[in-house]
């Protein structure tokens, strides 16, 4: 008879892991995972290439990436409203892992993580791990707009944790920057964390407002994957004030971001033409597939992020599957409330989206 293995906590037997289907997807047009369809700068593979072999035997260090982050953002159009320094920067692998340390750093059983309904799927299982309650509000139908008084009357309980996507993932959901700095204000006992993922194909950033030092619960985390390329690197950053990047700091490991991530990341900050050539470019594509399925009455919805949303007039499941077999990969929203039914588009360039949407004619016509 076997013997069974050991249970895990209570709150990890009752978790359904968060899991993507991420494999067999080289070689086709990845319009699932809204990942950059172009690949990184060139600086950055040239980067890689001229990595010395002796350094992998080595413990990575972060000196320097920190302040190439800063320097990148005040030199963007928007600028920043304050000064800051490495102590207001974490280093992550990949904002999911962020992500993960935030929650594991200020969520205890009993406590509660606001957020809006669809979002990114991640905060409900790292909110489950530590037994925390999911208060999930959800977008105000039609257009999926903000729930701006529902969120402000639940900040009134108090949650430990207001996850805000902005714009949001899946529906592009946006809110005002200074909206997301009233809401940090009026709720000084919650942890107000903006993900900011997908905010340079949109604006609406609240680093060029905030100063950290008069909202200390407002964090903010970006990423180098969705626009300069590196989402098989793994890395992400939290911006806050030190007190809070501290915090969070305390419960990751002490190298959880390789070598190669930080070599790739110092490439990407220093070509930022490259990356705003690239948003330029899905920008523009954007606006053209949103003018075709306009033109073609195709039921869609598209308001943030390098990503929309179109519900076929066939069966979804089917639509995605034959899709593939054309080479294009989709993401179906099945089971998520208020977009069931619907396909997830990433958007990459107007050449892509030219492939796509021929297929897509052709398929949702025949099927």
């Amino acid at each position: 008879m076997a013997i069974p293995s050991p249970d895990a906590r209570p709150e990890v037997e009752r978790l359904k892991a968060y899991s993507a289907p991420l494999e067999g997807r080289r070689n086709l047009l990845r319009l699932d995972f809204n990942e950059n369809t172009m690949g990184p700068s060139p600086r950055v593979a040239e980067a890689i290439r001229a990595f010395p072999a002796e350094q992998i035997a080595i413990y990575p260090e972060y000196d320097g990436l920190r302040e190439a982050l800063i320097a990148n953002l005040e030199v963007s159009p928007a600028g920043l409203a304050s000064v800051l320094t490495p102590a207001h920067v974490g280093v992550f692998n990949g904002v999911d892992a962020a992500i993960h340390a935030v929650i594991h750093a200020f969520g205890a059983s009993g406590d509660t993580l606001l957020t809006t309904s669809p979002t990114f799927g991640y905060y409900a299982p790292c909110a489950g791990m530590q037994g925390m309650a999911i208060e999930a509000v959800p977008h105000e139908l039609p257009g999926f707009l903000f729930p701006l008084e529902a969120i402000r009357a639940a900040l009134s309980q108090k949650p430990r944790i207001l996850m805000l996507c902005n714009p949001n993932n899946p529906t592009g959901t946006r809110l005002p920057a200074d909206q997301v700095l009233e809401l940090a204000a009026a709720a000084p006992e919650s942890l107000v964390v903006v993900d900011e993922l997908y905010e340079a194909f949109t604006g609406d950033s609240v680093l060029p407002l905030i100063d950290f030092r008069a909202v200390p619960n407002l964090l903010v985390l970006r990423s180098l994957a969705k626009t300069a390329g590196l989402a098989g690197l793994r890395i992400g950053f939290a911006l806050g004030h030190p007190d809070v990047v501290d915090r969070v700091g305390r419960v990751t490991g002490p190298y959880d971001v390789n070598s190669l991530a930080v070599t790739a990341a110092m490439a990407a900050l220093k070509d930022q033409p490259y990356t705003d050539a690239y948003v330029a470019e899905v920008l523009r594509a954007r606006h053209w597939i949103v003018s075709e399925l306009t033109r073609q009455r195709v039921v869609h919805h598209a308001a943030g992020g390098n990503y929309l949303l179109l519900w076929p007039r066939r069966s979804p499941e089917a639509v995605e599957a034959a899709l593939r077999a054309a080479g294009i990969l989709v993401r179906s929203m099945a089971g998520k409330p208020q977009i069931d039914g619907s396909l997830r588009i990433s958007i990459g360039t107007t050449e892509q989206m030219q492939r796509f949407w021929q297929a897509y004619q052709a398929i949702d016509s025949e099927l």
